[in-house]
């Protein structure tokens, strides 16, 4: 327990750290995006079921860039809403889930060219939400929450279509270490918060624990001469969350179309 307390503070220093850095550049360039997302997902928590569902899944993102340190680096804040609604193969059980993401990166900027830009850097991450089981009559829902440090990059190509400068851009990212919230296997919530009985809820993790990957592939185009730096954003959102921790396994795996718009201040 007092080793869990000290990979608690150490996180949560090292997160601080970072954000405290965010430094507004002279540069004014910035951008923000909103995009909505659909398509398949599926989901095991074995916590709730030993079977995988699968469904749909709808996503909200919103996302700002903003050049710091004298435009060398990007600040990148990334907030995502989703719900999902999947079922299992005989489609007769049904789980309903929700989930806010939270992400703040820095990325240090290289241009080898005016077309080719390359980002690297670092990014805390962080969710909460719920996964609940229609069918089960004890232990029906489970909390999903977890803290995480993810290495990030990112690379944009700008090039003409149809006369018209485009981004071509992709992004990834992927947890480092991090702190998980898990139920211990056979462990009820009743347990954990109505008598306070702590087992090994606090869990920390590793890419080893925790081997998930985040990546966007995204084009904006303009859509009006008069207006150019209002883009139209189509791509594809991959977001695939894996854990296995306290003798419990889950996934997530989205496959998600994306549409949306950028805008450049």
């Amino acid at each position: 327990m007092k080793n869990g307390k000290k990979i608690v503070l150490s996180i949560v220093a090292l997160c601080i750290a970072i954000v405290s850095q965010a430094q507004v550049a002279g540069d004014s360039t910035r951008l923000r995006a909103q995009m909505f997302a659909i398509g398949p997902a599926k989901i095991l928590d074995t916590y709730l079921s030993a079977e995988q569902y699968s469904g749909v899944e709808l996503r909200y993102v919103s996302q700002s860039v903003k050049p710091i340190r004298q435009g060398s680096w990007l600040q990148i804040v990334t907030h995502q809403g989703s719900f999902s609604s999947v079922s299992n193969r005989a489609d007769n059980h049904n789980e309903l889930g929700g989930m806010y993401q939270f992400q703040y990166a820095q990325h240090y900027v290289l241009r080898p060219s005016d077309q080719l830009q390359f980002e690297l850097g670092g990014a805390v991450g962080a969710h909460l939400g719920f996964l609940y089981n229609t069918y089960n009559g004890n232990n029906p829902a489970q909390v999903q929450a977890a803290l995480q440090l993810r290495p990030s990059a990112a690379a944009n190509y700008v090039f003409p279509l149809f006369k018209r400068r485009s981004v071509l851009r992709y992004e990834v990212s992927a947890p480092l270490v991090g702190l998980m919230f898990s139920p211990n296997y056979g462990q009820s919530y009743y347990e954990i918060f109505g008598r306070g009985n702590y087992d090994n809820n606090i869990v920390p993790t590793t890419i080893a624990s925790t081997p998930s990957l985040s990546h966007l592939l995204s084009l904006d185009f303009p859509i009006s001469k008069k207006h150019p730096r209002t883009k139209l954003r189509i791509g594809y959102l991959g977001d695939y969350r894996q854990a296995k921790v306290n003798n419990l396994k889950f996934h997530h795996y989205s496959h998600l179309i994306v549409i949306g718009w950028t805008k450049g201040f």
